[in-house]
């Protein structure tokens, strides 16, 4: 597949729960939606990007930290799992040189940012780029979220990077659209539903240049802290949405009743194919 000269979409990924790549045969069929959803992403993209800069719910710093290894280690956090999936590879290379570029990008925006040479992939990476690109053949550098969870902040990032779409590089927010652990099943149905229902038309519905101004407001969603009792699986959205600009929202994945009972959704910002 040749690499892509046009603009990229973004994407804002519900990126499903540890190694759940690795363990389909014991799931059921429980990620299979959202498994093709995830395989899909190349065929709207087109052609195969440059690069893919992840911005990973599962990595945070005091400051915005871009990691800079040309081989990426790997991170094995999570417990509770089987033990081969402490073993698992995930062999795609990273690309310095648009870790220096990201980490200038951001400086230039009025943000300290920093290069990380020792950090490696975590599960809200390597999870679904196994099944979006299971050759490990695209380099893949990954964006930590800031400590204080600030949505402005990671909005105004977000912005900052999209002119790394005209490059070829693929921006992907990584979390969850309903990331509560401690409720799950039927409970979940009524909250997640009812958050899901306002970011639908947040993302979808709403003008986008009123889209960011409540985004920054989540909180006031309905169910917003049963949803996201700590945001860090939101906050990947702000930055694939900023990075966005005026682009339109689609639904690229959306499920209800996973996990017993979790509405779930993910989305792609701009055009199939580049613009």
């Amino acid at each position: 597949m040749p690499v892509t000269t046009e603009r990229l979409p973004t994407y804002f990924i519900s990126h499903g729960g540890g190694p759940w790549r690795y363990m389909m045969a014991q799931s059921n069929g429980m990620y299979d939606r959202l498994a093709q959803s995830l395989r899909d992403m190349p065929r709207q993209l087109g052609e195969r990007p440059k690069a893919v800069l992840v911005i990973s719910a599962h990595w945070e710093e005091r400051e915005f930290t871009v990691m800079a290894a040309e081989r990426p280690p790997m991170v094995y956090d999570y417990a509770g799992f089987p033990e081969h999936t402490y073993h698992v590879q995930y062999l795609a290379p990273g690309l310095p040189a648009l870790a220096e570029q990201a980490r200038q990008l951001i400086q230039s925006a009025g943000f300290s940012a920093r290069l990380d040479a020792q950090r490696g992939f975590d599960h809200g990476s390597f999870a679904p780029l196994v099944v979006m690109y299971p050759l490990a053949d695209v380099p893949v550098v990954q964006l930590s979220l800031r400590a204080g969870y600030d949505p402005a902040e990671h909005l105004a990032v977000g912005r900052a990077l999209a002119p790394l779409r005209e490059q070829g590089v693929l921006i992907v927010g990584s979390g969850l659209s309903y990331d509560n652990t401690r409720r799950v099943g039927p409970s979940a149905a009524g909250p997640s539903m009812q958050f899901d229902d306002w970011l639908q038309q947040t993302l979808i519905t709403t003008e986008p240049h009123q889209r960011e101004q409540r985004l920054i407001d989540w909180q006031d969603a309905p169910a917003a802290r049963v949803a996201h009792p700590q945001e860090d699986h939101l906050l990947p959205l702000m930055v694939a949405v900023g990075a966005a600009g005026h682009d339109e929202t689609v639904c690229v994945y959306h499920e209800e009743g996973f996990f017993g009972g979790v509405t779930v959704s993910s989305f792609r910002f701009g055009q199939e194919g580049g613009v």
